[in-house]
């Protein structure tokens, strides 16, 4: 035997072998396998810093808004995304990032601060301070709020159970589903819910009357145990059609729409009474929507295969409710895009790397993705917003492991609601990759994407209140996490 081929073949051999530790170590539960899975990643892990850096060390209240680059002086909180703050806590803790007792507590802290809160029949306000709590900005009692904060509080209970789930529940039973229904009796017929209820003018002129983002509203009012709505308020908004490139859905318009109720409740495989697949209509909006940038023909320089995402965000002019086919400036929202990876996960996740690429620090900080950029007015957010991170969030969870889904379709609100709204199982849903409840990573994200460290975030400036002075606000769920520094791709 010549010596050379001896040592070829104990060179190969210790290719295969290396070959096989790769591949197996690449497939471990929790390991990220590949450049998507480190995104997701962080991703989430940046989201998650969010609404507990944002979340008042006293209150729990979650900011309305933050910047995402520099010092940050907001100090208003919405009762949305402090919702989406409580529901982000089971995700820390499944991903590895915070303690299960920390963020236990600071759940209990939050819904504790909540019940005490001024409120209408249960109803709270919109907007409120960050540490007080009190109404601000003359804002409404609102109803898809108020939800959008019920929704939180029960899938967080359902993970964390005790007090928490005990505070939750007390929280969405004291809701008075018939006053926000009948406008206070004055309207004893009205079968749809109203918008909201000011303690100047009364109740809002608008209802819930058509296809939005209102479904997890009326799931929770069919699903009460006290004066819950009836099947008929089910069927008494109205659906609607809109067609582009060929295909037929429910609704155009932005992308929340068919977004928001999709993070909480699992809609897949399922119809309703009326025969309404909710799951495959957001699919279908999500493609015609990236359908009609592609075609582009307002002929906007941030349009494209990779250049979609009309949804209400920030804009260059303000605050707008972008979406197909109208209104459209070329503002896009990253988060946007990746809160529709459960319905179009291939295009969700290829638009959103490409953003991150293409557009780099200009829209990437220490909470991920600004909230939207207009390349044809050279205009990039410096701001995120709370309950545009929180959409992207559960809904990227939901997709690698349908744990927001798990925990509200245990509540048994949810079985009551769907039976109520006459849904039936039309197929199993093809779930994969989807792990147990008590999923663990079996090691950190990798250090290429993830630079992991404690307390803070390097670029993080102490929290200043309206005065100038400066707060502590690193909260103990906070020095549990490992809290990722920006990074922007290469």
């Amino acid at each position: 035997m010549k010596k050379g081929s001896g040592l070829a073949r104990t060179r190969a051999g210790l290719v295969a072998c290396v070959w096989v530790l790769l591949v197996c170590s690449s497939h471990a539960p929790g390991a990220p396998t590949s450049a998507r899975e480190r995104f997701l990643d962080d991703v989430q892990m940046r989201a998650v810093s969010f609404f507990v850096r944002c979340a008042h060390p006293k209150s729990g209240l979650v900011r309305d808004r933050a910047s995402n680059f520099g010092p940050d002086k907001h100090d208003v909180a919405s009762v949305a995304s402090t919702g989406y703050g409580l529901a982000a806590l089971p995700i820390g803790v499944e991903r590895g990032w915070a303690k299960r007792t920390d963020a236990m507590r600071q759940a209990e802290r939050a819904l504790r601060f909540v019940l005490g809160m001024p409120h209408k029949r249960g109803w709270l306000y919109h907007f409120v301070d960050w540490r007080t709590g009190e109404r601000r900005w003359d804002c409404e009692i609102s109803s898809i709020d108020t939800a959008l904060l019920v929704a939180g509080a029960l899938s967080c209970g359902r993970y964390f159970r005790g007090n928490v789930e005990r505070l939750a529940d007390r929280l969405y039973d004291r809701l008075d589903w018939t006053w926000m229904r009948t406008n206070g009796g004055a309207k004893p017929d009205k079968l749809v819910l109203s918008h909201g209820w000011k303690p100047e003018t009364g109740f809002l002129a608008s209802d819930w009357d058509s296809y939005c983002e209102h479904m997890l509203l009326y799931l929770l009012g069919l699903g009460a145990r006290n004066n819950p709505l009836g099947p008929k308020s089910w069927t008494a908004w109205t659906r609607g059609s809109y067609e582009y490139g060929g295909m037929r859905t429910i609704a155009g318009g932005p992308l929340f729409w068919h977004q928001m109720s999709h993070g909480y409740y699992d809609f897949r495989g399922r119809k309703d009474g009326l025969g309404h697949d909710y799951h495959q209509a957001a699919a279908i909006a999500t493609r015609t929507q990236r359908r009609f940038c592609a075609d582009n023909p307002t002929q906007r320089k941030g349009y494209g295969a990779y250049g979609w995402g009309l949804n209400a965000c920030d804009g260059p002019d303000g605050y707008m409710a972008y979406g197909v086919p109208k209104p459209e400036d070329g503002t896009l929202s990253p988060t946007g895009v990746l809160a529709s990876i459960t319905v179009d996960p291939k295009s969700a996740l290829g638009t959103a790397m490409h953003m991150r690429t293409a557009y780099g620090p200009r829209i990437w900080g220490r909470y991920g993705f600004v909230n939207a950029y207009n390349v044809d007015r050279d205009w990039f957010d410096r701001d995120v917003i709370g309950i545009d991170l929180g959409m992207a969030l559960l809904a990227v969870e939901n997709h690698r492991s349908g744990l927001v889904w798990r925990m509200m379709g245990s509540h048994p609100s949810t079985a009551r609601a769907f039976g109520r709204a006459g849904f039936s199982r039309r197929t199993k849903p093809a779930v994969s990759d989807v792990r147990p409840l008590s999923y663990t990573p079996s090691r950190r994200p990798s250090a290429s994407v993830m630079a992991p460290v404690r307390h803070r975030m390097p670029s993080m400036r102490p929290q200043r209140n309206v005065n100038g002075v400066a707060t502590k606000h690193v909260s103990s769920v906070m020095a549990s996490m490992r809290v990722p520094t920006p990074v922007c791709p290469r």
